[in-house]
């Protein structure tokens, strides 16, 4: 499969002046996090330990992951020289670790470890459309709709896989959506906090979940556009095997946008 590489970025188009303080403290932390794949990959290979087809795509998955990490840490360092990427990533690793011992999965079942990642490359695909559509700044712009877009098809991988591993356990619609619930609510667990940490605080500041948790959210949630959040919520509702389109999406998308505009406001009240 053909794809973008760092040489494709019109790296010459960046414009210093157009780079907004607090898009880039979330590039920062988004790189880090991107950067991790080969974790992710040594985990969901452990549990798919009998799944070659399986292991054999997510091999191509993490590349690409990792080449995420790679274009939005080389644009962070352009718009910050002071940002060390390689010094920040390896503060993230040590302070954050997955559980890559795990032989089975952490969801309870191997479908429902396909329905998380099925969320989590929804909320990826939405979040890079929101920075894309937020930044000013050209060639940012150019990285976040590559991001998003690759972010779309890896949805549709895993969402293949998880249809398959379907037929073997047989996951019901409920089940599906009570995994993809719980983990959009784990968005803010340590994971991104730490990255946020990890990326944007001084030299001897001590790591406080909450209040790296909401400096993150504050800034995440503003660049969310309802456009955004329709379509993350019809591909959750389609990964939970519901209607994609209709009342529920509207409904659900209406209390979405709703919550993140107050949550972002009420963050930025409190100077988080």
């Amino acid at each position: 499969m053909k794809n973008w590489t760092l040489d494709d970025i019109a790296w010459d188009a960046f414009d210093r002046s157009k780079v907004d303080p607090d898009l880039l403290k979330l590039v920062k932390a988004a790189a880090l996090v991107e950067r991790n794949a080969y974790d992710y990959e040594t985990y969901l290979s452990n549990v798919f330990g009998d799944d070659p087809e399986f292991r054999a795509a997510i091999g191509w998955w993490s590349r690409e992951e990792v080449q995420h990490g790679e274009a939005l840490g080389r644009w962070a360092m352009m718009a910050d020289p002071s940002f060390d990427f390689a010094a920040a990533f390896k503060k993230f690793t040590e302070g954050y670790q997955l559980p890559l011992d795990a032989t089975t999965s952490v969801r309870g079942t191997r479908a429902g470890e396909l329905m998380a990642r099925c969320i989590v490359e929804t909320g990826t695909s939405s979040y890079y459309s929101a920075l894309r559509d937020a930044a000013a700044e050209p060639v940012l712009k150019q990285i976040c709709a590559n991001i998003a877009a690759d972010e779309l098809r890896h949805y549709k991988l895993f969402y293949t896989h998880m249809r398959r591993w379907l037929e073997r356990e047989h996951l019901g619609r409920w089940g599906r959506l009570r995994i993809g619930l719980a983990r959009i609510h784990e968005s803010e667990d340590d994971e991104l906090s730490y990255a946020y940490y990890a990326a944007n605080a001084a030299p001897g500041e001590v790591y406080d979940r909450t209040v790296y948790a909401k400096a993150y959210a504050r800034r995440a949630y503003a660049v969310y556009r309802p456009g955004h959040v329709q379509r993350g919520v019809a591909m959750v509702l389609k990964a939970a095997g519901l209607d994609a389109t209709g009342r529920l999406n509207a409904g659900l998308t209406h209390l979405a946008v709703s919550f993140m505009r107050w949550r972002s406001q009420r963050l930025a009240r409190s100077g988080a």
